[in-house]
Formats: C-alpha cells, sequence, structure tokens
C-alpha cells in the first residue's frame, strides 16, 4: 500500500541482478548452454536490471509524501542498520571484484564464479543504506522480514554441514557472530515497533 516499504529494496534488487548479469557474461563457459535453465537464467539477470529500474521510476513519482506522524528509527538504530549496509555492500563488491583474494580467506569453500555470485547475494544489504535518507519504520519493515528469514535459513545450512565450514578462519566466526547479531538487532527493531506499540 505504500511505496516507501519497497523502495529501498528494489534498488538493492536492481544491482544484485546487474552483478549476477555480469558475472553469466565473465563466466560464460562454465555455463550450460544447451539447457533450457541457462536461457531462463540469462533471460532473468539480463532483462532485470532494466525493468527493475523503470519500476522504481515510475512508481518513485508517484510516491505519498511522509506523514509527520509516522513512526521513524531512533538516531542510534538508523546508524547501525546503516552501517550494516554499508558492510554488506562492501563485502559484495569486495567479493564479486576480487573473488581470488577472499576465496582463501572465505567461510566455505568457493569458485571465482560461485564467489561472484554470493558477493551479489551480499549486495542485497545495500538496502540498509536507505535508511540515512528515509528513517521510517515502513521503510525497513519488509527488509527487515527479508533479512531475517535470509539469515535464518544461512545458520540452518551451518548447523546442517557443519564440515563444509573453515572452522579454522577468523572470517567464518567474524560471519557468524555478525550474523547473531543481525539477527538479534532485528529482533529489538521488531519488538519496539511492532510488539511494544500494540501492547
Amino acid at each position: 500500500a505504500r511505496w516507501a516499504t519497497l523502495a529501498p529494496g528494489l534498488l538493492s534488487v536492481a544491482l544484485f541482478a546487474t552483478l549476477l548479469g555480469i558475472a553469466t557474461i565473465v563466466h560464460w563457459d562454465k555455463f550450460n548452454h544447451q539447457h533450457f535453465a541457462f536461457w531462463l537464467w540469462a533471460g532473468l539477470y539480463f532483462t532485470a536490471p532494466v525493468l527493475v529500474v523503470l519500476a522504481y521510476l515510475a512508481n518513485r513519482r508517484h510516491a505519498s509524501t511522509a506523514q509527520p506522524d509516522e513512526a521513524c528509527l531512533g538516531r542510534v538504530s538508523r546508524w547501525i542498520v546503516a552501517l550494516v549496509g554499508v558492510a554488506a555492500l562492501a563485502t559484495g563488491i569486495s567479493l564479486f571484484a576480487v573473488p581470488s583474494a577472499l576465496i582463501p580467506l572465505w567461510p566455505w569453500m568457493l569458485t571465482p564464479l560461485t564467489g561472484r555470485v554470493v558477493g551479489a547475494i551480499f549486495c542485497l544489504g545495500a538496502a540498509g543504506i536507505a535508511v540515512v535518507a528515509d528513517p521510517r519504520w515502513i521503510t525497513v519493515r519488509m527488509m527487515l522480514e527479508v533479512e531475517a528469514l535470509m539469515i535464518t535459513f544461512m545458520l540452518i545450512a551451518v548447523i546442517r554441514s557443519p564440515g563444509d565450514f573453515a572452522t579454522d578462519r577468523p572470517l567464518t566466526w567474524v560471519m557468524l557472530i555478525g550474523f547473531f547479531g543481525v539477527l538479534f538487532g532485528s529482533g529489538i527493531l521488531w519488538f519496539r515497533h511492532e510488539v511494544r506499540p500494540r501492547t
């Protein structure tokens, strides 16, 4: 019902799709060009960036203005969310740009192609940077839901396949602590803005 609910996510999705399109071109020889699924993949990631940006621009013109009584994140929460977004973006861009430099440090086994895919996924977190310009709760709410779901599934993967993780690498523990920290912080924000107002 409100454009602000989706706006930050669309920009990060456009970046994600653009990077996967570039990764497809860079690693063209790694794909099975005889398989129908490849052409679905290529068609999706070659067209999605344009379509998503056009959707963003078209809807932005019709966005309703912010209301003075809308709930907003506090100053500290706002900057923590933004910094997490910057960290996710920096990690994603670094892994995408120079996967060979980060593969030896990464918590699980990667190839240059899968490294770039994981880097593109991390770039989805860039949506959090939007709270610098628009700290309203509605701009964060759906983003937190998606982020909490993604991190929960990642942690389930850790529990299911612990042998796939290099426990001797410091980044493994930094990432696990970071995931738990983001999940915990998201829970606090959800409680403050969704649960407490109702009680």
